[in-house]
């Protein structure tokens, strides 16, 4: 067992914090936010993520994990203190390091034994380098520490089962005593452990968000030549899918990434870059393509509603950036929504899960309690967010509550065939009759 500190209760910090604490480690989690605290303290959790509770709650009752505002208290006895915090987009796309900066002071301030400090955040590369210099101005009198780098590799949704099964850790240190240690924290989730220096480290983190983020890109630039030449987006992706040096993760056309990592992550890489001098055409080409991706829901609902919005209501299925998750951070449903109201149309929505932060953020949306609510006299459908709840819905009801039968499904989770036979005029994502010509008998 070992004494691990958490600096952030967010959510890398909350499910890191946790899931070290159900192996076994005594862990304390220190934030600065107290009703974030407090709130923890009751057993209130400040995101959704499927079996989080559950396993805080298991974990506090076994008393091996805790939850503070103060620095003294959660760094007393620790061997290591993992940095979680935030790392939002700067005004030019750039990581803004303020508390990073913050954490790292207080971690400087308060410690009172030799510590190893492991940035978790998100952070620009040379963020380590930049770290040990705040520790050594800011401390009181001089104390051993070393910083590793271990980014996290966390999807919102599944992040428990991303943290015990990773496909790999990586750690990177100019001290290899420092970073074993770190190494033995992870041996027991039994995945491959890449050990660097530190600011390759960093830039792994960046590189594998852009690369998968170019994958959707990818796709989506696919899906709108698929459209233009009658080809079908989902087979093509099958099709290439099979071939091992590709793969088939990440390649659903659809609207686009959003979220907390991707956006950030690619548009940070590329404020790094041109900082240096380069000129990452690629990166700028796969944010470009991601925000076409979104507006093409108007174009497609202008095309299928004879050109005006003005009036219409659409109601959109989803609006968190991803199922299994509250989280509306560039979530693609804002972007179409802000699109539809400045074209005069009435919004609506339904999510399952991320409705109150949703309401916070788009005051000016309806938002329905369920489906059924939300089809009732809408012109158009737009499928956002692939909810396994929005699977199975009982279509002919949906249907009879329009006062049109538009469905343009942004996620191509429904079939164009099954569809049409219920009635709809249906929309998908590159599948080979949007602008094409040929008929959807032929899909």
């Amino acid at each position: 067992m070992k004494n691990i500190t958490v600096i952030g209760c967010g959510y890398v910090g909350l499910v890191t914090g946790t899931c070290f604490a159900d192996l076994g480690n005594n862990v304390c989690c220190v934030d600065i936010d107290p009703e974030r605290v407090s709130n923890l303290n009751r057993g209130q959790l400040p995101i959704f993520e499927p079996g989080l509770a559950e396993l805080v709650q298991r974990n506090v009752d076994a008393r091996r994990l805790r939850f503070t505002t103060s620095y003294p208290e959660a760094l007393a006895g620790a061997e290591f203190a993992f940095i979680a915090v935030g790392t939002p987009s700067g005004v030019d796309g750039e990581a803004d390091l303020q508390y990073v900066r913050q954490a790292a002071i207080d971690v400087a301030r308060n410690m009172r034994a030799p510590l190893i400090i492991v940035n978790k955040s998100t952070v620009p590369v040379g963020t380590g380098d930049w770290v040990a210099g705040i520790l050594r101005e800011h401390q009181p009198q001089p104390i051993d520490y070393w910083v590793v780098s271990c980014p996290e590799f966390l999807r919102e949704g599944s992040a428990i089962a991303d943290f015990m099964s990773p496909h790999r850790t990586v750690l990177g240190s100019l001290n290899s005593e420092a970073a074993d240690r770190v190494a033995q924290l992870h041996l027991s989730l039994r995945a491959p452990i890449v050990v660097t220096d530190l600011r390759t480290a960093e830039m792994i983190k960046y590189a594998s968000n852009a690369f998968l983020a170019t994958k959707i890109s990818f796709i989506n630039e696919i899906s709108n030549i698929c459209e233009a030449l009658g080809a079908d987006v989902k087979e093509v992706a099958i099709g290439m899918g099979y071939d091992k040096r590709i793969g088939a993760s990440f390649l659903d056309a659809g609207i686009g990434y959003g979220g907390s990592c991707f956006p950030k992550d690619v548009q940070a890489l590329a404020h790094m870059a041109s900082e240096k001098g380069r000129h990452p055409q690629l990166l700028n080409s796969v944010m470009e393509i991601n925000a076409d991706a979104r507006r093409k829901v108007g174009a497609k609902l202008r095309e299928l509603l004879g050109g005006q919005l003005k009036g219409k209501t659409i109601g959109l299925l989803g609006v968190a950036f991803k199922p299994n998750t509250d989280d509306i951070r560039d979530a693609p449903a804002l972007d179409i929504a802000a699109e539809l109201l400045a074209a005069g149309a009435a919004v609506r929505a339904y999510d399952p899960v991320a409705m109150p932060n949703a309401r916070r953020a788009a005051p000016a949306l309806h938002y329905a309690e369920n489906p059924y609510e939300l089809a009732e006299g809408c012109d158009a459908l737009v499928l956002v967010t692939e909810w396994n709840e929005f699977k199975q819905l009982d279509f002919a009801r949906m249907l009879k509550a329009m006062r049109n039968n538009i469905l343009v499904d942004g996620r191509n989770v429904y079939a164009a065939g099954v569809m049409k036979a219920h009635g709809f005029n249906y929309r998908g994502v590159g599948r080979g009759y949007d602008g094409s010509g040929k008929t959807e008998e032929q899909t």
